[in-house]
């Protein structure tokens, strides 16, 4: 049986996961253009729409088009979490073997899903959209390029294009990555870290026609942040202790240093010490040293039981062979 053509009762071989927030004007000519598409693939399917707490009615449209298409379900968030929460709504609630994403304001062309879904099938672990003509603003357009670029400094994975929400995932994959805050813009840096194949291909990009952007430079701060917690995780995520314990033995060894120096003018040479500030900042690099050592066993502590309790692996498995 080729991939996709379970029957009727079984889990559908897509699922195409949509965050939704205040995006009535763009639903109904969204569902027809999903339909349309998603058809012509050959496989099954199913459409989650994730309605982040939407206060322009875009709710009550999506439950009547749920009513109306069978292939499609609604998940209505109690209020507005954000992208990510929606996202992971989504793929917590998807049953498929593949799972896409998109946004819900048109400007990701759903035909491109079919040309994506092949390089899927071919082996790769995730399929990222770059849209390599874009119709937002000059400043916009800069300050994406300008955040792909530093994304792929700090990770090591360098995309065109880290803000194209159209990706295609496989769901055994996804599922391993652990979401929160804004993470979802940085799935495929996260998803390296388990050794994922990540394949970027040139996809469609049309201008806004209804609704207002949800962009703005507040979220530069977050990303930024968000950025150094990434890089964190990717060096020493499961062993925190290694970066703490190494910065906390630096110091501590440099403020003995500094006190023996000091307390060998003392013993030798009878130099005064009462008014060396040496001598304070050697003490407080000792204190400070050890502190950060604790931090370390407790930070290695805490992600040790983290694992145990989540009952996460700290390995992927790509494929077993019997």
């Amino acid at each position: 049986m080729a991939p996709g053509q379970e029957g009727a009762d079984d889990a559908p071989y897509v699922s195409l996961v949509i965050p939704i927030y205040n995006e009535r004007d763009n639903l109904k000519p969204l569902a027809e253009q999903l339909l349309s598409a998603l058809k012509g693939l050959g496989v099954t399917f199913e459409v989650l729409f994730v309605d982040d707490g939407s206060r322009d009615g875009s709710g009550e449209l999506l439950r009547s088009l749920c009513a109306a298409t069978p292939q499609f379900r609604l998940i209505r968030l109690r209020r507005n979490f954000g992208q990510t929460a929606a996202m992971t709504a989504g793929f917590d609630h998807s049953r498929g073997r593949v799972i896409a994403v998109m946004d819900g304001d048109l400007q990701n062309d759903p035909a491109d899903i079919g040309g994506m879904l092949k390089a899927l099938e071919d082996g790769a672990d995730i399929v990222s959209g770059w849209r390599r003509d874009r119709k937002d603003t000059v400043l916009r357009v800069f300050s994406s390029k300008l955040a792909n670029w530093l994304i792929g400094r700090v990770t090591g994975v360098r995309l065109h294009d880290y803000g194209c929400s159209l990706k295609l995932y496989r769901a055994d994959l996804i599922r391993l990555v652990p979401l929160r805050g804004d993470l979802h813009r940085f799935i495929p840096a996260i998803a390296n870290l388990y050794g994922a194949t990540i394949v970027e291909l040139p996809v469609r990009h049309h201008p806004r026609r209804h609704g207002r952007s949800k962009y703005t430079m507040a979220r530069t701060f977050r990303v930024v942040m968000d950025l150094l917690m990434i890089r964190f995780l990717m060096s020493y995520g499961q062993r925190p202790l290694h970066i703490f314990g190494w910065l906390g033995v630096t110091m501590a060894v440099a403020g003995l240093a500094i006190d023996g120096y000091l307390a060998a003018q003392k013993l030798l040479w009878g130099v005064q010490l009462a008014n060396r500030p040496l001598l304070l900042f050697g003490t407080l690099l000792v204190l400070a040293g050890l502190q950060i050592f604790t931090l370390g066993i407790l930070a290695d502590m805490l992600a040790r039981v983290y694992h145990e309790s989540q009952n996460r692996p700290i390995y992927a498995v790509k494929e077993l062979v019997h």
